[in-house]
């Protein structure tokens, strides 16, 4: 249920295992969807999908790293060259709307059938088993049986919202992004590194600028809904938030955009994200502030690992009630690490360098480039292992962690188990 990129790696898969898949997709694509910086993990993840050569023929403008910078005209830059060898050390900034269609399409080409403009209708049931879905388009309805189904239905949660109603709302301050496409950019006013994201700080919230195509820049103003409401309009409150941070103002000399959109953040999760007979992926568990970009990541190795998980289950090499319980650890462990991470930056103002020098010791590139890569499931990451044994962050009720990292389990097997936060930290934190 969903073919954006939780559904749609799920599905392929699935189908290079031979499975009879069917992917339901409310929308038709192309659709526009925001949240388009991805991780350095990501690509590694594009390339076992088997998708790199369609995505890098796009032209999407190529990331080396991530920006953060205040209202003083002071920044930080984290280079994602200090991860060390055999990572990806790049990624893509990418427009969502071709990059969904390119990835639904490689499903098609896998092997899974796709339906779009198929609305979900309902989610049947035997017992406490999901059994399959009733849906319908172009103009009929019908339900279809299926051995195990797949909830990608991002915000919608047809299966933790609706069936199961197990979502849950922590009671933190709403927020509210205020955004535009800019065209007509030139990079050459871009007082930083071409592609890189910028995000910039000040005292009401934080801002994104993100090239999606080599002359269009997505900016973003992140505040609380309160803040909002109070403004004069959207586009006031937009215009006086970048107008507090000089490189991203810098970055916009001379562009233009033609509407300004409005999207509210709501924070939630779910303690079940897997049953008998179905797998949650994606935001249809979990959804968490964007402010580092791992929306799209999280989608992508969870929705994979859901569909492979399936395959063995159906072929009979694992047995279902134990891959349950181990998918909703893997799942958790992903989520709740990236959370405390976003937890950990808001409350330093959203200042990278006092959020690290929070953790009382000297914290080296190389941790911090790789856990804003995406190492959210690695128990050697002493920058995750921090954020991880802080006792008032917890994301879900009590669970056993998952370690291994889904992307590079080779390196991070043979990672030294004893790596210590105090292995140095750039001079430029200070």
């Amino acid at each position: 249920m969903g073919g954006g990129p939780a559904g749609s790696s799920a599905a392929v898969s699935m189908a290079r295992r031979g499975l009879s898949v069917l992917v339901l997709e409310r929308s038709t694509f192309p659709r526009f969807h925001i949240g388009e910086s991805m991780l350095t993990y990501t690509s590694a993840v594009l390339d076992k999908l088997g998708i790199t050569p369609k995505v890098k023929a796009e032209g999407f403008p190529v990331k080396t790293g991530a920006e953060f910078c205040d209202g003083a005209d002071g920044y930080h830059r984290v280079d994602f060259t200090d991860q060390g060898a055999g990572r990806a050390l790049t990624t893509y900034q990418l427009e969502r709307a071709d990059f969904d269609t390119i990835l639904l399409e490689h499903a098609a080409e896998c092997g899974a059938k796709v339906v779009q403009n198929a609305r979900v209708t309902k989610v049947e049931t035997e017992g406490d088993r999901v059994v399959g879905v009733t849906y319908s388009a172009g103009g009929a309805e019908q339900t279809v049986r299926a051995r195990v189904v797949i909830d990608a239905s991002g915000r919608a949660g047809l299966i933790t919202k609706g069936l199961l109603r197990s979502r849950k709302y922590p009671q933190t301050a709403r927020t509210v992004a205020v955004f535009r496409h800019f065209t007509g950019v030139d990079e050459a006013t871009n007082p930083g590194v071409e592609g890189d994201i910028q995000v910039g700080a000040h005292a009401d919230g934080w801002l994104w600028a993100i090239p999606v195509r080599k002359d269009k820049l997505s900016v973003g103003a992140v505040t609380t809904a309160s803040l909002l409401q109070g403004a004069s309009s959207p586009d006031d409150l937009f215009a006086e938030h970048v107008n507090r941070i000089p490189r991203i103002r810098q970055r916009i000399k001379g562009a233009e955009y033609t509407e300004t959109h409005v999207e509210s953040e709501f924070t939630y999760y779910s303690d079940q994200v897997a049953g008998p007979g179905f797998f949650v992926v994606g935001d249809a568990g979990a959804f968490a502030n964007p402010i580092f970009s791992a929306g799209v990541y999280l989608a992508l190795v969870t929705g994979s690992r859901a569909g492979e998980l399936t395959a063995d289950i159906l072929s009979g090499e694992r047995e279902e009630t134990a891959t349950v319980d181990e998918y909703e650890r893997f799942y958790k462990t992903g989520y709740d690490t990236y959370t405390r991470l976003i937890h950990g930056f808001y409350s330093h103002d959203y200042n990278l360098g006092r959020f690290l020098k929070s953790t009382g010791a000297r914290v080296a590139p190389i941790w911090v480039a790789r856990l804003l890569g995406g190492d959210f499931w690695s128990e050697k990451n002493p920058l995750g292992r921090h954020l991880r044994g802080l006792p008032d962050n917890n994301t879900f009720s009590a669970y056993e962690p998952m370690y291994g990292c889904p992307v590079y389990p080779e390196l991070d097997a043979a990672e030294p188990a004893d790596t210590q936060l105090s292995e140095g930290l750039a001079a430029a934190l200070d």
